[in-house]
């Protein structure tokens, strides 16, 4: 009876152990960063953009099936026959959604650009009226010396 308790309790602190440093420094989430909420989405491929109609079209043609799987093999299979003159459709959709993509980021970077700025000037100005408030509390200022 002794040895059963002992050999548990020394492999559930093996594993406490174990499971400490993967969270900690081996695991994927702690190095990515955090995602902006504001940043805007990536565009659609050529494909995707394809996809979006075929699905439509694919759920009116086969109602009964709900296999997602079943829609996106039909449709890869559909875009890998289709020539390049009936892709491009398409492929025009997909660059307008770039072009319009990038004139966000740009805007996007821009206003990242500018808000750290705003936010160091904010705390700057704080760290200052600190400074004050601590002369006033320490005596040195010109309050003390009237009285």
């Amino acid at each position: 009876m002794k040895g059963g308790k002992s050999k548990s309790d020394t492999k559930s602190a093996k594993l406490s152990v174990n499971k400490k440093p993967t969270t900690k420094a081996g695991g994927r989430k702690s190095g990515k960063a955090a995602k902006d909420p504001n940043k805007p989405k990536r565009p659609a491929s050529a494909f995707f953009v394809f996809m979006e109609e075929f699905r439509e079209t694919y759920k009116k043609d086969h109602p009964k099936n709900k296999s997602v799987a079943a829609v996106g093999k039909a449709g890869g299979d559909k875009w890998k026959s289709m020539s390049e003159a009936e892709k491009a459709p398409y492929v025009a959709k997909a660059e307008k959604r770039k072009v319009e993509y990038e004139k966000n980021m740009k805007a996007y970077n821009k206003r990242q650009a500018e808000g750290p700025q705003a936010d160091d000037e904010v705390e700057s100005e704080k760290s200052v009226s600190e400074v004050n408030d601590e002369d006033d509390e320490d005596g040195s200022g010109e309050e003390d010396d009237d009285e």
